[in-house]
């Protein structure tokens, strides 16, 4: 039996005191898109936050599987060297620090060495930025300072690109875009994909829209802290037309 790229059964967890997610199970194969829906609130953000590790959140239980190991206990930079990448709602600026600067010490930690050929990482992101339609300008600005929505936001498809994550936690990334900006972020995911077909994706999102770009394989509904429903792609339609209210439970 093929062990699931990431398995999640019955996880709790809580931020501030208060119990956000309650008893989430979830399973992502190798090479599957699964997309996350739900009303706000619901806790999408934070499940994928649960994933990656943040501070701020506790795991209280469940348990919480990463190609077959337990990494519940594991720090975000662990998480990150092993091949879980999020890509940010709201991607922060650093100031004083160039995109190439970035990646040249992201992708030696992803790929456990100290250091790496500042020459190989620009031969590399010159070829991506290329086949992601990005100026090659971009490469010599500081980390999101003075971007864009739809910068930002490739900006983190670049980074998947060049970080070949296992698996890609995406956070609302079409959050903010106009239609044009959310075809040419779609469009750079599935040019990741063809290239890392192994890649394991979760999409957290509000909108059809990304998903009739990106096309996933399953489609699940979390509401107040849980998944409710799960289907194809049709359910992210059928939410669309019809809304949530229809797929909360009934209060005992």
């Amino acid at each position: 039996m093929t062990t699931p790229l990431l398995e999640l059964r019955d996880l709790h967890a809580r931020a501030d005191g208060v119990d956000i997610l309650r008893g989430v199970d979830l399973v992502v194969g190798t090479g599957e898109v699964h997309a996350l829906m739900g009303p706000n609130g619901a806790g999408k953000s934070t499940l994928a936050n649960v994933i990656m590790g943040h501070p701020g959140y506790v795991i209280t239980g469940g348990s919480l599987m990463f190609q077959g190991h337990d990494i519940s206990s594991w720090t975000p930079d662990e998480r990150a060297r092993a091949g879980v990448f999020l890509a940010f709602q709201y991607p922060e600026a650093i100031s004083g620090v160039s995109v190439v600067q970035f990646l040249r010490q992201a992708i030696a930690a992803r790929k456990g060495l100290d250091e790496l050929s500042i020459l190989e990482v620009r031969l590399d992101l010159m070829e991506w930025m290329d086949r992601l339609g990005m100026d090659p300008a971009f490469a010599e600005r500081h980390l999101n300072e003075g971007f864009s929505g739809g910068e930002r936001k490739r900006n983190e498809v670049l980074q998947m690109a060049l970080l070949a994550p296992a698996l890609a936690l995406l956070d609302e990334t079409d959050s903010g875009l106009d239609i044009d900006a959310l075809r040419i972020v779609a469009r750079g995911v599935r040019t990741v994909r063809d290239e890392h077909p192994e890649m394991g994706v979760l999409v957290v999102t509000h909108y059809v829209k990304l998903l009739e770009e990106i096309e996933p394989d399953r489609v699940h509904v979390l509401i107040d802290g849980r998944i409710e429903t799960s289907g194809d792609a049709t359910l992210a339609q059928a939410i669309e037309e019809r809304g949530y209210d229809e797929l909360r439970p009934v209060s005992s």
